[in-house]
């Protein structure tokens, strides 16, 4: 077999793609579709961005939101190694904007910085994430520069979680089936290349994943009593955005490729469009695989159908 001559990947020097970190990096960061590749990294939908927030009279670089917990994150940006000095920024700018995600984005980590985010990590609780990331460029040739984040610490959610989860309780054989459930099914997503944003995995019963719109989500629920997963456009409390996808009822179901059921659920505030898989039992896990990733089929067509229609 014969090859052609292929090129070398080679690293560029990330001042030379962007100069300057408020004008150059931040605001090329700042535009929708590179945000979208960092909230990907993260398992974040980060809208709502503002740069150069004050706090007190300083700024930080970037100010944002996740779109489905409504937290807000802060992303403070280095076009250097790491320092003491933003390591104190990311802490005072944090508490000063009541940031529940921190995201510290520098040219290189050093191993202390990258010790005091594992460190703050492993001593904070759920409702607190530090990320540690790298930014690098590199290009084939004279192709143009290519950008990559490399995440050197982040918070071990699995660990987060068991310790929220046992501080005053105890964890019964259906939570604990749960919460295996959805840790696996976050590494299907992973391995399906992150077609959606992953969520930290629960001893809940559901899990949602966000839409694009807070008029609704779309929500998994393991309903193992009667071994069975539902999978929902759910309408937490808007019944004029129902009876709209209603209007549309059989256009909707015409593009859908499973078969719909419609809750208006007239005696209480939310409202569903539901489909199901049957086949799930906590105690029989061999068909495990094939059903995740039955599920994350029917997510990605609800966001496909309906995402036109919020």
């Amino acid at each position: 077999m014969q090859f052609e001559k292929l090129g070398k990947l080679r690293e560029v020097n990330i001042r030379k793609v962007w100069n300057h970190e408020q004008y150059d990096f931040s605001a090329w960061l700042s535009q929708e579709e590179n945000i979208k590749e960092l909230g990907d990294i993260l398992g974040l939908s980060l809208i709502d961005i503002e740069t150069e927030k004050f706090v007190g009279s300083y700024r930080c670089d970037i100010l944002c939101k996740d779109e489905f917990t409504n937290k807000v994150v802060l992303i403070e940006n280095q076009l250097d190694p790491t320092n003491h000095d933003h390591l104190g920024k990311i802490i005072t700018y944090g508490s000063g904007l009541d940031a529940s995600v921190i995201v510290w984005i520098v040219e290189s980590a050093r191993d202390e910085h990258a010790s005091a985010i594992e460190w703050l990590n492993k001593h904070t609780d759920e409702n607190i994430s530090f990320f540690l990331i790298e930014v690098h460029a590199y290009q084939i040739g004279n192709s143009i520069p290519a950008p990559q984040f490399k995440i050197i610490e982040q918070p071990n959610d699995f660990a987060k979680n068991i310790k929220a989860i046992t501080k005053g309780s105890v964890i019964n054989e259906s939570m604990s089936k749960r919460l295996e459930f959805w840790t696996l099914f976050n590494d299907v997503i992973d391995i399906r290349h992150k077609p959606f944003n992953k969520r930290k995995p629960s001893t809940d019963h559901w899990y949602s994943v966000a839409i694009g719109s807070s008029r609704c989500l779309i929500s998994i629920e393991l309903v193992n009593r009667e071994n069975k997963i539902r999978i929902s456009l759910s309408i937490p409390n808007d019944k004029s955005l129902y009876d709209e996808l209603y209007k549309n009822k059989e256009e909707i179901e015409a593009q859908f490729p499973y078969k719909l059921i419609w809750y208006r659920l007239d005696n209480k505030k939310a409202s569903y469009v539901s489909t199901y898989i049957d086949g799930l039992d906590f105690d029989k896990q061999s068909n495990y695989e094939e059903l995740m990733n039955n599920v994350i089929d029917i997510v990605i067509a609800f966001r496909k159908t309906f995402k036109e229609y919020i």
